[in-house]
């Protein structure tokens, strides 16, 4: 059993000042307030849940920084982008995939994730496309190593476009049928254990037929899995969707299928206002990740109306051009301050941006990722984050703004450690596996060569 001392812990009702927690076979056995520092305990300052990062493709960190060129053609955009992502996606093979996940998800631990669903379509190892569910493996190892609580999303993908049934040749190594990827599913589902769960997913539905969608949509909810799909995230597919099919896409999918409360739609970056009002009233979660999205020149999501509407989001890191939880928070607002000439945008619960932006992101990844509870209370996991008490970014700051300086605070985090499942991954800023997961990343690296 550990136990800690907090001076001040923020509890679903609120902060609450010296918290004693007892925390027992990766859950917390118990929370006392307004105690006392007892024998034996941890003394740290400030305590606070750690979040999911909602959408990673963690073999596209070895991408960030290598697209940042303008090409021959001068107009460079998403659709530029994933050609160089397709030749990166070629040459991951399992043990490439294991160091450069192992690296991503101590990095996202060390910023004050603790857990990640990971949204992965590369099936197929494309240096043996035989071997069966090495790049899964590849996956769980580097999050078992790191310590991180991981929702792996096998993620399907069979087709070039919506009117393109056949996939193109540099997408041969991660398309499946249906049958198999829905027997890959099976096999992987049936490993989940307290640190990994599994959901299910389609990547867009230019990608994915009406019919394949159909069966994972089917199984995502007879077995309330989490369900997520990338859509509108470009004008293209919303053309092209509009084209084949008639309607935008989320007005598609809200229409054709049950979305609810299981349901995750990645990015949904070019929406409608019905398409905003009716997605919010669906219960599904919206996952944005503001520093992609900006990176790729996706377009900004209409965060304001869709909250308005009751809507639930979550954050991601996608690309991971940037790892840091409260960097996509403060995107988050400062997209909608830009778009609107004004401040303050996302204060509808909360006066504090900062603070509801964490709560929301909190609770939206939680439903995002399947888990039980969102936050700090007895009986849930113990997956938590402890803030340095005398690092400069939170001096001064009380309880109202302490959430508000995390997210608006643009320097070097005040993240001291990080528990999760009851386990030290962080300890003194610095991850427990971070020497090893940087030689091992490094080494993947240069084997793996630039990608031009």
């Amino acid at each position: 059993m550990t136990t800690l001392f907090a001076k001040k812990a923020l509890l679903p009702a609120g902060w609450a000042a010296n918290v004693r927690l007892e925390v027992s076979d990766g859950l917390i056995s118990s929370i006392e307030t307004d105690s006392a520092e007892a024998p034996g305990d941890t003394a740290v300052a400030y305590i606070i849940p750690g979040l999911c990062n909602a959408h990673s493709h963690a073999f596209q960190r070895a991408l960030a920084g290598h697209t940042e060129q303008r090409s021959p053609a001068g107009r460079d955009n998403f659709w530029t982008w994933r050609e160089r992502m397709y030749e990166l996606a070629g040459l991951v093979d399992a043990d490439t995939l294991t160091a450069i996940a192992r690296q991503v998800y101590c990095e996202m631990l060390s910023s004050g994730y603790t857990s990640v669903a990971e949204f992965h379509y590369l099936h197929r190892d494309p240096m043996d496309l035989d071997a069966t569910d090495t790049m899964f493996a590849a996956i769980s190892t580097a999050a078992a190593d790191s310590g991180i609580r991981l929702t792996y999303i096998p993620v399907h993908y069979e087709r070039a476009g919506f009117d393109d049934p056949e996939p193109l040749p540099h997408q041969q190594s991660f398309a499946l049928s249906i049958d198999d990827f829905m027997a890959h599913y099976e096999r992987a589902a049936a490993t989940s254990s307290a640190a990994v769960s599994v959901g299910i997913g389609a990547h867009s539905l230019r990608a994915v037929s009406q019919e394949s969608l159909q069966v994972i949509a089917k199984t995502a909810n007879d077995a309330f899995v989490p369900m997520h799909l990338h859509v509108a995230e470009q004008r293209r597919e919303v053309d092209q969707c509009l084209a084949s099919y008639g309607r935008r896409p989320v007005r598609w999918l809200l229409e054709n299928f049950d979305v609810s409360g299981n349901w995750c739609l990645v990015h949904a970056t070019h929406m409608d206002a019905e398409e905003v009002e009716s997605l919010a009233a669906s219960g599904a979660v919206a996952a944005l990740c503001p520093s992609t999205e900006a990176n790729l020149g996706d377009g900004l999501f209409p965060l304001h109306d869709f909250l308005e509407h009751g809507g639930r989001i979550a954050i991601g890191s996608d690309s991971h051009v940037s790892i840091n939880p409260f960097e996509e928070l403060r995107w988050l607002e400062y997209g909608q301050r830009l778009a609107t000439n004004s401040r303050n945008v996302v204060s509808l619960r909360d006066s504090h941006v900062g603070s509801e932006l964490f709560l929301r992101a909190l609770e939206g990844g939680a439903a995002a990722s399947g888990q039980a509870s969102a936050g700090i209370e007895a009986g849930a996991a113990a997956d938590f984050v402890v803030l340095c008490g005398d690092d400069p970014m939170l001096a001064g700051h009380g309880d109202d703004s302490r959430l508000d300086a995390l997210v608006f605070s643009g320097y070097p985090l005040p993240v001291e450690r990080v528990m999760v499942n009851g386990q030290w991954c962080v300890i003194d800023a610095l991850h427990v596996q971070r020497d090893s997961a940087r030689e091992a990343y490094s080494a993947a690296i240069e084997k793996l060569g630039t990608v031009k």
